[in-house]
């Protein structure tokens, strides 16, 4: 059972650990801002593994994680300890 929020260092190693599991969702909203801003999932992976991630923010029901570059930010959800689902995208 996951215990949330997580540390950023905890998320960083549960989504790097999904990652290599491949167990990523796109919610619709999220394909919309990211085909707005011409994103991809390549995009995704890279910011996911390499970007930094900042303090857990409750919103809508659950905790959301931003992960980001310089140029890029990608929301994630925990849906459990083994998947994850991006909620939104943004290129800033």
């Amino acid at each position: 059972m996951l215990c949330e929020p997580l540390h950023p260092s905890d998320a960083k190693r549960l989504i790097r650990q999904i990652l290599k599991m491949e167990q990523v969702s796109v919610t619709g909203h999220a394909e919309r801002a990211m085909a707005d801003d011409s994103l991809t999932m390549v995009d995704c992976v890279n910011v996911l593994d390499g970007g930094v991630v900042d303090p857990a923010e409750w919103e809508n029901g659950s905790w959301r994680y931003r992960v980001r570059t310089a140029r890029i930010c990608f929301v994630i959800a925990f849906r459990s300890t083994t998947r994850l689902a991006i909620v939104t995208a943004w290129r800033f």
